[in-house]
């Protein structure tokens, strides 16, 4: 009998002691995820400033991102490629964006950026809808940019004098443009405007204009010149028929930490890829045919 009695006082107490342990650990998980909560709903604040082309994408991108993320502050400036390279190369900003490689920019150590490419960006000539030009060979649009052609009647247009409208030197559109449509020759001296938006609108309402933009700041208050009788269409930059095109890079300093890392794999979901990017005009990453590295050597994929 006292035997018995032993074995139940021991049985309660080892059941007691055992409830009281898998309490604390209950307790010690939920402090865990609580903790992990309130880890993951910390203030982040994050600048990205550089490329106009690529800042229409992202500021969209952003704000769909902060709905779901409401701890986010992301903060989308212009400036050029030139200026966001330089920025987080100076861990001045979080995020570099660029339309060139940041090995092409002098001055930029790219050893020390990473790329993360989320986009890609066709760019072309456009011109006053009153020029009466819709087509041009590729040297026609050299001589255009060098100064050589003055007058759109030489090209078959109207008798008007041409008005080039430049990018400043640390544009990464202009970089891509003389590279890929000018054959890395350099364009006149002229009116040099850095937004986009303002380029078009000069181009929109000045005659005899002509100037570049990128796919997604085309629209019908400029016409789009075709380039030996290739439309600078997305289909033809997926298979690189228009060749002048850029990837949109975000470079970070160094590897980004997790809450950065979750901003930039938000650029490459189904969500962005397939919607706002395709939206505002530029290419899905997987929409590309081909591969172009840093050399220029393409590849198919």
């Amino acid at each position: 009998m006292k035997k018995r009695l032993v074995s139940a006082i021991v049985l309660s107490v080892g059941l007691l002691i055992a409830g009281c342990g898998n309490q604390g650990a209950a307790t010690g998980d939920s402090s865990n995820k609580s903790k992990e909560s309130s880890t993951s709903n910390q203030p982040v604040k994050i600048v990205a400033v550089g490329s106009t082309a690529l800042q229409p994408l992202v500021d969209a991108a952003k704000d769909q991102f902060i709905s779901e993320n409401p701890n986010y502050t992301i903060s989308v400036q212009g400036g050029g490629s030139g200026t966001g390279l330089s920025q987080v190369s100076d861990g001045a900003v979080t995020i570099g964006n660029s339309d060139v490689f940041a090995e092409e920019k002098s001055g930029v150590d790219a050893s020390k950026l990473v790329d993360h490419r989320v986009a890609v960006v066709g760019m072309g000539p456009v011109v006053n809808k009153e020029v009466g030009v819709k087509n041009i060979s590729k040297q026609e649009l050299i001589d255009i940019f060098t100064g050589k052609t003055k007058n759109w009647k030489d090209l078959g247009g109207k008798d008007q004098e041409i008005a080039v409208i430049n990018r400043p030197s640390g544009s990464g559109t202009r970089a891509t443009f003389e590279k890929w449509g000018l054959d890395g020759a350099t364009a006149v001296q002229s009116q040099e405007q850095d937004s986009s938006g303002t380029v078009r609108q000069i181009v929109a309402q000045t005659p005899g204009a002509i100037s570049y933009l990128a796919f997604s700041y085309m629209d019908d208050s400029t016409f789009a010149l075709s380039i030996d009788d290739v439309k600078p269409t997305e289909e033809n930059v997926a298979d690189n028929s228009w060749k002048i095109w850029s990837y949109e890079h975000m470079y970070t300093k160094g590897q980004p930490d997790d809450s950065i890392k979750t901003f930039l794999d938000f650029m490459l979901s189904d969500a962005v890829q397939d919607g706002v990017v395709k939206e505002l005009g530029y290419l899905p990453m997987t929409g590309m045919k081909v591969e172009r590295d840093v050399e220029g050597t393409i590849t198919k994929k």
